[in-house]
This record gives structure tokens, sequence and C-alpha cells, in this order.
């Protein structure tokens, strides 16, 4: 990430939520305009923790309660602002003016749930969400850093599993 000219930073946190080997994904469709298929996250609110951000947000984006498995690790990226926006950032509130430029980090956790029901929250733009397989996830999710942070979770997952079933054998 070319940190040249950035004006603000923000902390996003967000969960890979995954129930019976399928990954929870959410279709963003701002304003008719296309934005793809992504994994939840939001910003970190000034009084609550990390942990606490990711399961509210995969909550309010997606109607999933979720349990927190794993920490995963973080990924990072810039973008312009495209309206005012206040912005939480570790506790502390900014402000961004359109076209100010961002960096953000999303400190992502292997989360998992007892049900594939999940609800789009209409208000933050999203049209659809649900579970699917991996591949199907694999080709779906639009950013590169979701992909990746996605196989590994699932990569987590699978151990998991293998563990489990290496216990249930003895």
């Amino acid at each position: 990430m070319n940190t040249d000219n950035i004006q603000s930073t923000v902390t996003s946190c967000g969960g890979v939520v995954i129930y019976r080997n399928k990954v929870l994904l959410l279709y963003k469709n701002q304003h008719g305009r296309h934005v793809g298929w992504v994994l939840p996250k939001g910003n970190l609110e000034p009084t609550e923790t990390m942990k606490q951000a990711a399961l509210r947000e995969v909550k309010e984006e997606s109607g999933v309660t979720a349990r927190i498995v794993k920490y995963l690790g973080s990924t990072q990226y810039s973008f312009r602002s495209t309206k005012m926006d206040e912005l939480s950032d570790t506790g502390e509130l900014a402000y961004s003016r359109k076209g100010e430029l961002l960096a953000k980090t999303v400190q992502w956790y292997l989360m998992s749930t007892f049900s594939f029901h999940s609800k789009p929250q209409a208000e933050e733009f999203f049209a659809d969400a649900g579970f699917y397989k991996r591949h199907e996830a694999e080709y779906l999710l639009k950013f590169h850093d979701e992909k990746q942070i996605m196989r590994k979770a699932f990569a987590e997952y699978d151990k998991k599993i293998s563990t489990k079933r290496k216990e249930n054998v003895q």
C-alpha cells in the first residue's frame, strides 16, 4: 500500500463465517452501481474491541449470529472517500472530505455459526447474502485480499475438522 498522500487511517473488523464447509458472502449494489460480492466487515466503534466490532458487523450486515474461532490476520488497502464521512479509528473520531485518500486496515476473524439463515442489510446497500462453497466464493469475491483471507480461513477450518475427525476415531 502506497502511503504517500494518506490523509486518514481507518480500522475495520470483519468475519469469515464458515458453516458446513460454506462461507458467508454479501452482495453490495450501491445506488445501482455494482460493487460486488464481499465479506462482512465494518468500522471499529470508539467503545468496542476488535472482536466485538467484527461480531457486530457480521450481525448487522448479514443477520448472522456468529462466534469467533480464531484471529486470522489483517489486510490493508487505500481508497478515496466518495462523500463526507465520520470515521472512527481506534476510538478517535476523524472526518474525511470527498476525494480524501484513506488507508484502511481490516482485522479478520474466522467465525462459525449454527445455521444458513442470513438477511442482507438493505440500509448498507446489501442486496443479497448467502453461504457459498469455497470454489464458488473464490469466483464470486471481488477483492483479491478478501480471497486471500478466505483461503487462510478455510485452511484453519480444514485443520479443525481434521483434528475433530482424529479425536472421534480414537
